[in-house]
């Protein structure tokens, strides 16, 4: 529909109120603010810190906000058939759906994790068929997840599977160069087999000694005895030990990382120092486990550029993989990142929105579209106007401008006034929330007040017409997210006001959460 057709629309449509007159002055000038948003990944902060990726991987979505290539690849038991598996738009999570039309009534695995930095860095499973070795490639669907609303799989890895990858021109550090890595993994799926690694490994899968290896381990292995606790924990296999700090003694700051989801990183001058962190990947900021010198013997370092997962670096051309765990993005860096990167990067994750809730699309950290159900008006979506700060209904499609896409795109947040519920930050106009004053909504920025704070603030519930979801109020609860002759309010099911009309009430006020314009 074009603008013209939508002013006309809309015209027909409004009430004879006088802030809907402002509405349309407004619109007839907003249709040209660029989005004021530019998406991240991880490599994107890595990069602008000056240390950028040599190798990324991920199974959940792209670390770069530019990529748009595979993610991994699957391959069915019942023919043997390969197929990689992208994410649903550029930049974005998973497309776990093409995961299941593929492999439905069959088994498939992951056979391949591909390297988003087009280094040429891609891990290859282990075993006959893959690189070679006495391993095999992990069940492709042992564990779904949502990583922002969206599902996804990860990579869970049991005894006997395990990843490598090799290319002498890939990047990655050698010799004492410094380097720096992270992944994601969970704090629920571990054991103390060795070693549940990923990051820098030899070349020949042997033990070449002291400092070959670079990699972050996690699990419950307590290599040289004395540890506290039962883990699992951040640890740095150097080769010849994991190291939960500079010496073989057991660092008393390590602390055990028993999050459903976790982010673990190793960073390693090559010299002469490193450091390891750890947190809830879903919330909060990196705890230093340990910042300091290289264990005695193990500097300088002698890395060779190969890269595992899954296992140790003697692993698994003659023997089997024996450690467990999970894996749902990690990266490895060119140099030494700052402790305000390392911060950026963990953000970022924590804003992805890793969860367990498959089914629930209001996560913290989704992207959402809100979509009209009500028969008139299903191809609208809840979007604010650039001209001032109204909330509306209008339809967006596939050919829309990226502004239009931008305006009717939110990112789901904890509740201000209650983490049991939501609030919806505008995608595009970052710092802005959805909000309604004196009944009707709008785009505003975070006061900062309570009262800013409440009127932010809505609990989903399932569609009161039997469709979708209902946004109750959480300052007024018997009043919804509704829109009315276009307009987005707060409404209860009858009233005085013209937007509390009980005619089509249950339709207005049920919203489909689609998949995100932008």
């Amino acid at each position: 529909m074009s603008m013209r057709s939508w002013l006309r629309r809309i015209r027909r449509a409004l009430p004879a109120a006088g802030t809907t007159a402002v509405l349309v002055a407004g619109l007839l000038v907003g249709g040209a603010t660029a989005s004021q948003a530019a998406t991240q990944g991880p490599c994107d902060i890595y990069a602008a810190g000056g240390t950028p990726c040599v190798a990324a991987h991920s199974t959940t979505r792209a670390l770069f906000a530019s990529y748009s290539g595979p993610l991994y690849q699957v391959q069915r038991t019942s023919d043997g058939r390969l197929q990689d598996i992208g994410m649903l738009a550029a930049g974005g999570v998973a497309d776990a759906g093409a995961q299941d039309s593929f492999c439905a009534g069959t088994a498939c695995t992951i056979t391949r994790v591909y390297d988003q930095t087009g280094g040429g860095n891609t891990l290859v499973y282990q075993g006959p068929g893959g690189t070679g070795g006495a391993d095999s490639a992990a069940v492709a669907n042992t564990e779904a997840l949502s990583v922002g609303g969206r599902k996804a799989y990860a990579l869970y890895i049991n005894p006997g599977n395990s990843y490598f990858a090799y290319n002498p021109a890939g990047g990655v550090p050698t010799g004492s160069s410094p380097e720096g890595e992270y992944m994601v993994t969970s704090g629920t799926h571990v054991n103390g087999g060795c070693c549940f690694d990923y990051g820098n490994t030899e070349i020949d899968h042997k033990a070449d000694g002291n400092g070959a290896m670079d990699a972050i381990n996690f699990g419950t292995e307590c290599w040289f005895g004395g540890c506290s606790g039962t883990g699992p924990w951040v640890q740095a296999d150097l080769e010849n030990g994991l190291f939960s700090g500079g010496s073989k003694t057991w660092n008393t700051a390590q602390v055990s990382q028993t999050s459903r989801f976790v982010t673990a990183m190793l960073k390693n001058d090559g010299t002469a120092r490193m450091a390891l962190k750890g947190a809830d990947a879903r919330s909060g900021g990196l705890t230093q486990l340990y910042s300091g010198t290289l264990p005695g013997g193990w500097s300088p370092m002698h890395k060779q550029g190969a890269v595992i997962l899954g296992s140790g670096g003697d692993c698994c051309q003659t023997n089997r993989n024996a450690s467990a765990g999970t894996f749902y993005e990690g990266a490895m860096v060119k140099g030494y990142p700052s402790d305000a990167t390392d911060a950026a990067v963990q953000a970022n994750i924590a804003a992805a929105g890793y969860s367990t809730d498959t089914t629930n699309p209001f996560v913290p950290g989704a992207k959402v579209s809100l979509q009209a159900t009500t028969s008139c008006c299903t191809g609208d979506y809840l979007r604010h106007d650039t001209g001032d700060d109204r909330v509306v209904i209008a339809p967006v499609t596939s050919g829309s401008s990226a502004v239009d896409k931008g305006n009717a795109t939110w990112i789901v947040r904890a509740g201000l006034a209650d983490s049991s519920c939501v609030s919806f930050e505008s995608a595009d106009t970052p710092g802005r929330y959805l909000r309604h004053y004196a009944f009707q909504l709008h785009l505003q920025a975070d006061a900062g007040t309570g009262q800013f704070a409440a009127d932010a603030t809505f609990c989903a519930k399932p569609g009161n017409s039997g469709t979708g979801y209902s946004l109750q109020s959480f300052n007024f609860p018997a009043k919804y997210i509704r829109h009315y002759r276009l307009v987005g309010y707060i409404a209860g099911n009858g009233g005085t006001n013209a937007w509390d009309n009980p005619s089509s009430w249950a339709q207005d006020t049920s919203w489909l959460a689609a998949a995100p314009w932008s």
